[in-house]
C-alpha cells in the first residue's frame, strides 16, 4: 500500500493535536513526525505516492526547531517575519485619510441590479 498526501495530512494534524492540548504550544510530537516520515523517504522512497525529498522535510523540522516556528516559515517563504509580512500587507492594502483606515483592494463599484 503506497502513503498519499492526504494520509500524511491526516497524520500531521493528529500529532498538532496532540501538540497543542498543553497549556503551552509546544512543536515535539510535529518534529518527531516529520523525523521519522523523511526517515522512512530515505529508506523507501517507493512506498510514497508524492514527491517530497528528505531536504524540503529537514527545512520544516528546522523552522520547527527554531525559537519562532512562525517568524521562521515565514522567513523560508518571504524573507521576512510574520510582523514584517503583516505591516507590509497593511501598507500594500491599506490607506490612512486623517487618522482614519481604508481598505484599498475593494473595488469602490457598487453593483446594480437590472429590473
Amino acid at each position: 500500500m503506497k502513503i498519499n498526501k492526504e494520509m500524511i495530512f491526516e497524520q500531521f494534524k493528529d500529532v498538532t493535536k496532540k501538540d497543542q492540548s498543553k497549556k503551552k504550544e509546544t512543536f515535539t510530537n510535529r518534529i518527531e513526525f516529520l523525523k521519522t516520515l523523511k526517515s522512512d523517504i530515505q529508506k523507501n522512497p517507493k512506498n510514497f505516492d508524492f514527491n517530497v525529498t528528505p531536504d524540503q522535510l529537514q527545512n520544516t523540522i528546522n523552522c520547527y526547531l527554531a525559537p519562532n516556528p512562525r517568524d521562521a516559515f515565514y522567513k523560508s517563504v518571504f524573507g521576512m517575519t510574520y510582523a514584517e509580512k503583516k505591516a507590509q500587507e497593511e501598507m500594500e492594502y491599506f490607506i490612512y485619510e486623517n487618522g482614519e483606515k481604508k481598505e484599498v483592494r475593494k473595488s469602490k463599484e457598487t453593483t446594480q441590479s437590472i429590473h
